[in-house]
């Protein structure tokens, strides 16, 4: 069992719905799941229709991503690697530093795959999966994919709709595995709540 000196908040939520831009708003150090993608080489990555199944958690490199929350609760500090999307590789290590924060966020599309894991670690603080509504959540996420090139645009452009077509069961699924639905000022609150300092009893 971990004995933990920091707890992490975990943010799941469709790829686009403006997870780490709500991660960063809360002013907390912020672990990026997505970077524990596995490399476009692995031969255990998940294939549909004779492609890598992007979308499917297998692609994810779930015991990397929970040890290295594990580490960030326990020592406060950790190396991370840094992936790039259009090349499916990790192209870097980078240090997260909790700079002596009692609470981080950990987001990322899997994020809802480990909450049982991560409590059973006694890791966890709070699970959430950030609902936006599914056109705002289209144009994000192709204006983000577009900006950062991580595919040629036709691609992108029919991933998004596969996306969009299947966002209600990707946030189903996130609420069965324990993160609660919730919108981003739901999620805000949340976070103040919990850094919000206990008054003592009298």
């Amino acid at each position: 069992m971990d004995m933990t000196n920091a707890r992490v908040i975990l943010l799941a939520g469709p790829s686009g719905s403006g997870k780490s831009y709500v991660a960063r708003r809360t002013g907390l150090p912020v672990l990026c799941l997505d970077d524990f993608y596995r490399e476009g080489d692995d031969p255990a990555l998940p294939r549909a229709d004779g492609a890598v199944d992007w979308e499917s958690p297998l692609a994810w490199d779930a015991p990397a991503a929970v040890s290295a929350i594990g580490a960030l609760c326990r020592d406060g500090i950790a190396e991370t690697p840094v992936y790039a999307f259009g090349s499916d590789s990790r192209v870097g290590r980078r240090v997260v530093d909790l700079a002596g924060s009692a609470l981080f966020i950990a987001e990322g599309i899997f994020a809802a795959e480990i909450v049982a894991d991560c409590h059973a670690r006694q890791l966890l603080a709070a699970a959430y999966a950030l609902h936006r509504p599914r056109a705002l959540t289209y144009v994000r996420r192709l204006a983000r994919d577009l900006a950062e090139r991580r595919k040629p645009p036709g691609v992108l452009v029919r991933r998004g709709f596969a996306l969009w077509r299947a966002e209600p069961a990707v946030l189903a699924r996130q609420s069965l595995l324990g993160a609660e639905p919730a919108s981003a000022r739901h999620v805000l609150a949340g976070v103040a709540t919990l850094r919000a300092p206990i008054s003592p009893q009298r």
